[in-house]
């Protein structure tokens, strides 16, 4: 079976007056209708590698690879348009904070009929009535109340809610989410995985979840990457994430809490100078 997406030898540099920052070091790997979970630090390349995908990086960034395929067409040889007119139709991405990303004087339905309309040609008519399907789609109580309402006038969750409703409204077939719950409380995560985790099986998408938080990926993607210094340490899958190998992800899962264990001193990461090579 061909996978939806090949990344093979992915490098993401920025050049700087002191130098250049490699941010993503030779990243590889394929997707196919799966749930895939990139997890590590913060600055470890994870959104980087995400963004890269998207055609999001800055101008002044370098972005390379051997391989930048998505359903048989090359990422990095697509013109501006060719991207901007995947982006939102047939990859969409969810990023981390709801509240710098939904424009603050657009009311939340009208820029989720705009993304639609930017894609489709429907009337303004049937857009709204999609968009508060999609709306009801994510688990929003009371979809026309919140369709006028102001995106500073919601909450935290509801507002990650809108944004999923809003990249899902095109029906794309590739979903990147970038930490979509990393500001959300533990309770209003759990709603918002349990919504896309429906989304995604009912559409039969590809999803990249990105991550810092291995328990949460281990138990809703069905492969993990595993990255540090801009490159993939380790690739399992989900299930055997408790009898990872490579010592930086051995570390990270003894970092996490233990129920009923004395933790004193708390562990730390013993980082080795090899693991960045």
């Amino acid at each position: 079976m061909t996978p939806m997406l090949t990344v093979e030898n992915l490098k993401v540099s920025y050049p700087t007056r002191t130098g250049v920052i490699e941010a993503v070091r030779g990243v590889s790997f394929t997707l196919g209708r799966e749930r895939l979970g990139i997890v590590g630090e913060s600055g470890s390349g994870k959104s980087q590698t995400g963004r890269a995908i998207m055609g999001l990086t800055p101008p002044h960034a370098i972005v390379t690879a051997d391989t930048l395929n998505f359903s048989g067409i090359d990422l990095l040889s697509a013109s501006k348009a060719e991207r901007r007119a995947l982006r939102g139709k047939r990859i969409a991405m969810v990023l981390q904070d709801p509240k710098y990303s939904l424009d603050p004087v657009m009311s939340i339905g009208r820029q989720i009929a705009e993304t639609l309309r930017t894609h489709e040609k429907v009337g303004r008519g049937e857009a709204r009535e999609r968009a508060l399907a999609m709306l009801e789609a994510v688990q929003i109580r009371e979809p026309k109340r919140v369709y006028d309402l102001y995106p500073h006038e919601v909450s935290g969750g509801m507002g990650q809610r809108v944004m999923i409703a809003m990249m899902l409204i095109a029906d794309p077939e590739l979903l990147i989410a970038d930490e979509p719950t990393s500001a959300l409380d533990v309770t209003v995560q759990l709603d918002v995985l349990r919504i896309m985790d429906t989304l995604v099986a009912e559409r039969g998408m590809g999803l990249i979840f990105v991550s810092h938080d291995l328990r949460l990926v281990s138990s809703f993607c069905d492969r993990v990457l595993v990255m540090y210094a801009g490159r993939v340490v380790e690739e399992l899958s989900a299930a055997e994430l408790a009898n990872a190998q490579h010592p930086y992800t051995r570390g990270l899962l003894n970092c996490m809490p233990q129920i009923g264990e004395s933790r004193h001193p708390l562990p730390v990461l013993d980082r080795k100078p090899e693991w960045a090579l």
